[in-house]
């Protein structure tokens, strides 16, 4: 394949990845937001936040991605690492 050929992949990709990436600013904030309460809490703040109701807020993002499919899978491809990966050493999930 040509050297031409690649850099036109190459920025087609990076286009493709910055439209992905702009189209829910909201969401992505909300996810950083997400995934920083659960890198910096200890395994006992998260299984004492465990049975706590939501907040107005939390349930006001719930309700965004409840009604927007495509929003819901960017923001569970967002943060499902990190929050797994810190629940499981908590021994939160087997």
């Amino acid at each position: 394949m040509s050297k031409q050929f690649w850099i036109v992949v190459g920025a087609v990709t990076l286009i493709v990845a910055g439209v992905a990436y702009a189209q829910y600013p909201v969401m992505d904030a909300v996810a950083n937001k997400v995934i920083q309460k659960y890198e910096s809490a200890s395994c006992e703040q998260l299984w004492e936040k465990k049975g706590q109701p939501k907040s107005a807020e939390e349930q006001r993002v719930i309700g965004f991605l409840q009604s927007d499919p495509q929003m819901r899978q960017a923001f569970f491809n967002k943060v499902s690492g990190p929050i797994v990966n810190k629940m499981f050493s908590c021994g939160m999930i087997p």
